[in-house]
């Protein structure tokens, strides 16, 4: 303080070090068509209720329902079975609210919304498109999805690739992908490429196959007859009918890519064990079973691929267990420093934990102090994520390193142009993916 005039100032002086606040790590975007809602805007929810009154439920479907009645034998007129069958659910275009309901029975939580149309719209590549730019714009966001992605074909990885490409930008973000299509051509020609830089491919992970759930497909019961009639008519001419053939057609299970399950799984292993431990070896809320068995033979060429080296994350059912994520790599599966999920979300956290603590020392005098303070503070926070479990060593110095300093990191000529160099090292725990157990005989002892 300046002192001028006579009497008593108060000076309070700080002696807490600046620290460094764990950002958010599991905060998907959706993007895809709604009911309603605005356009290109992405809006923070954080319940299935929220959804609904923002954005609306899902399509009622006016694809072909037709109910087949089966009369059983020594029944009256009004004795008989239903069955129903719909036309192929690949029919089924808009799967925004599905996904949520998805998303929040495995262990969802607050997320974003961008809508890019409503039901009256085509599945088009430049909305998703679009809807991806605006994305760009919000920090919070740290997982992108595209629940109608399906319905793109083999445009949806050039989608895809664009999501990449924003999350390698930005390095604050992971991009969770479907398989669309053909599962070997996805590693071969239509899949994701690495992009100009080579690198984008560890930002992001795929899943297979598709899943059976519980859910069941809203329907426009005006569309659907029987022997003629509006299945709505029924329920008050014949009631009976009327409940056997809405009980047939609610029995039809909705079929969903993966990728809305697997941000639950994401949001509820980072919420209960944190975002080092790897997305796997979880059990499914609202799954019945994949589309597809794959046994361990299958997963063998999925899960590691000499030629293109894009790891397939698989989801297999086990006897007593049921449907579990059997997979926790990032598609650039073959690399020796970013093949797993866990590593790169991890390394994602402290990257953008610490870039925002050190926006304070933005123009603060590059001097030894100052480099003091810094190093401390990301010190401090590490330290705490060695402690919490999410590096590798017994010792602190054998977990992480700080380093910042002149003829360190920085020479005379990087101080005279005002550049802080920071280098830091973490040794990241990884997954224990293959678990070998060798057993030998022993010999008796006399």
């Amino acid at each position: 303080m300046n002192y001028k005039t006579p009497g008593v100032y108060v000076e309070e002086i700080a002696k807490f070090p600046p620290s460094v606040a764990q950002v958010e790590t599991a905060i998907p975007a959706f993007i895809g068509y709604t009911e309603k809602g605005p356009k290109n805007e992405p809006t923070r929810i954080s319940s299935m209720l929220e959804y609904e009154a923002l954005f609306g439920e899902a399509k009622a479907e006016d694809f072909l329902i037709e109910v087949s009645l089966i009369e059983v034998p020594g029944y009256s007129d009004t004795g008989y079975s239903v069955e129903a069958t719909i036309a192929p659910t690949s029919s089924v275009k808009f799967k925004m609210y599905y996904a949520m309901q998805m998303y929040f029975a495995n262990g969802g939580g607050p997320c974003y919304i961008v809508s890019v149309g409503d039901y009256l719209s085509a599945v088009e590549l430049d909305d998703l498109e679009g809807g991806l730019a605006t994305l760009e714009r919000e920090d919070e966001p740290t997982l992108i999805v595209f629940p109608d992605a399906e319905a793109l074909a083999d445009e949806a990885y050039r989608l895809y690739e664009k999501a990449l490409d924003q999350a390698e930008l930005l390095k604050d973000r992971f991009v969770i992908m479907d398989v669309v299509g053909d599962v070997d051509e996805f590693r071969d020609t239509t899949g994701p490429s690495a992009g100009p830089s080579g690198e984008r491919l560890k930002y992001g992970a795929v899943y297979y196959p598709k899943l059976e759930t519980v859910l069941s497909y809203n329907y426009d019961a005006t569309a659907v007859l029987v022997q003629g009639i509006a299945l709505e008519a029924l329920k008050t001419s014949n009631s009976e009918l009327y409940n056997k053939v809405k009980q047939a057609i609610e029995s039809i299970p909705v079929i969903l890519a993966p990728s809305s399950t697997m941000a639950g799984v994401y949001a509820k292993v980072d919420s209960t064990s944190g975002v080092f431990k790897a997305p796997a070896n979880v059990g499914l809320n609202y799954v019945v079973a994949p589309t597809v068995k794959i046994s361990h033979e299958d997963q063998e060429s999925l899960n590691v691929d000499p030629t293109a080296g894009k790891s397939i994350n698989a989801i297999r059912s086990f006897v007593g267990r049921g449907p579990i994520v059997w997979g926790a790599r990032t598609l650039d599966g073959n690399s020796n420093e970013w093949r797993y999920i866990s590593v790169r979300r991890f390394f994602n956290m402290v990257e953008e934990s610490v870039k925002k603590a050190t926006e304070r020392f933005v123009f603060e005098p590059n001097t030894a102090n100052t480099w003091i303070r810094v190093q401390t503070m990301i010190e401090n926070f590490l330290n705490q994520q060695w402690q919490d479990g999410a590096l590798a060593g017994s010792k602190p110095e054998e977990a992480y390193y700080v380093s910042v300093g002149l003829n360190k990191t920085m020479s005379a000529q990087d101080i005279l142009e005002g550049r802080m160099n920071i280098e830091i090292g973490m040794a990241a725990v990884r997954p224990a993916e293959f678990i070998v157990l060798r057993f030998s005989h022993k010999l008796q002892e006399a």
